[in-house]
């Protein structure tokens, strides 16, 4: 019989992780477990995906605010350092930024306006409008913001995070100044010491502030790339990617976890003969149209995956044959015909007019995003997911 279901996707319940748990017998068998207790199996190219919260969990991968300041501090000098460019994320960046206060006499905050990198917003552009302000051009102090704006809370969280920040500043011990600039080199009128807290931009902030003069430049993932007395760690990514754990901990980005997704791979293959893919994912990478809030604040959606993931879809646009090169078909006529087409198609499809309006992205964008949305940040406690079908087509 025709295979009636195309993609499903699964949230897996898994235990509770806690450090040096062996993720790779906790995955297989809480997927080999949810397939005995729900009646499915496993079929080859299906994806099992696992949350960069319980890697790096498992990996102990912390570290606490006293080490981010140790850090900053013999990065950066200790003395006035130029902050800029931050989300506006009491999960994600509040607790770096207690940490690099606590590393700093005064701390100049450069806020980005009229909304963060990821798109939280300060203000809208209709106040900008209203008080004739381009965002471009126009730098303002937080007197003169103030003036103009009052106090703007944020629309999910109810928090005013100019305020916010800046009594997080003055907690830590350091001196702060606000001000508010989409220019890089802004900075360099208040500071020479800068760490850049941009996410996707940073490469690019890096270098006009090394070209404007600055003294020293660093970003995020040049904090925490090394052990602090102990501490958890992350080579490539440093601070990026960071959760708030505790009211002093952050939960690093997961390291190096290439070897897990294979053995993951390698157990299911042992036992089911099946050859599945395995990633490990984090933000997936999508908007909000409501909040217009990006939802990508880790560095990237999946630090690791195997190799079956790497690539594009290669895909044809069914409406685009069914409306035109079949437009005349129905019926069984039209099924067969579409099927010659998806089955004859090349294997690289960029410039086919057939193929227009399909999705361009990384497999490990686009899975990674539906993972996010299947296991939620909440309580639903599915830190394992396993989706079916993503890479059937019609013809399956």
């Amino acid at each position: 019989m025709e295979r009636k279901v195309g993609t499903v996707s699964r949230g897996i319940r898994g235990p509770i992780i806690r450090e040096g748990d062996n993720l790779v017998d906790i995955t297989v068998n809480s997927v080999m477990e949810a397939c005995e207790s729900e009646g499915f199996s496993l079929r080859d190219k299906d994806v099992i995906a696992i949350t960069e919260s319980i890697v790096a969990r498992a990996q102990g991968n912390y570290a606490s605010v006293e080490d981010i300041a140790k850090d900053v501090k013999n990065k950066l000098g200790g003395g006035t350092i130029g902050v800029i460019f931050p989300i506006l994320s009491r999960n994600r960046f509040a607790i770096c930024l207690r940490g690099i206060a606590m590393g700093a006499k005064k701390v100049v905050l450069m806020l980005s306006y009229p909304s963060d990198e990821v798109g939280n917003a300060l203000l809208t552009y209709d106040q900008l409008d209203d008080a004739n302000i381009n965002p471009y051009s126009d730098v303002l102090t937080l007197e003169r913001y103030r003036e103009l704006f009052g106090e703007n809370k944020h629309e999910f969280t109810g928090v005013d995070y100019v305020q916010y920040y800046s009594d997080i500043i003055t907690e830590a011990g350091a001196e702060v100044e606000i001000i508010f600039s989409n220019q890089a080199k802004t900075i360099l009128q208040y500071a020479d010491c800068i760490l850049a807290c941009d996410i996707h931009t940073r490469k690019r902030t890096k270098r006009l502030l090394t070209e404007g003069g600055a003294k020293i430049v660093c970003t995020l993932d040049d904090i925490m790339t090394e052990s602090i007395d102990g501490s958890g760690y992350n080579t490539q990514y440093g601070l990026l990617g960071s959760n708030k754990s505790s009211e002093d901990k952050i939960k690093l980005f997961p390291r190096e976890c290439t070897d897990l997704v294979e053995a993951i791979q390698a157990k299911i293959y042992d036992l089911t003969q099946k050859k599945v893919e395995v990633m490990v994912y984090g933000d997936g990478a999508f908007k909000d149209p409501q909040g217009k809030i990006w939802e990508l604040a880790d560095p990237v959606v999946s630090p690791a995956f195997t190799k079956g993931l790497i690539g594009t879809p290669n895909e044809l646009k069914l409406k685009y044959l069914a409306d035109n090169d079949f437009k005349d078909l129905s019926g069984d006529a039209l099924k067969e015909a579409i099927s010659n087409s998806i089955k004859s198609k090349d294997s690289n499809l960029v410039g086919n007019m057939a193929s227009q309006g399909t999705t361009p992205r990384q497999l490990t964008d686009l899975i990674g995003s539906l993972c996010d949305l299947t296991s939620g940040s909440g309580d639903k406690g599915t830190p394992i997911i396993l989706i079916q079908g993503y890479f059937d087509n019609f013809t399956d």
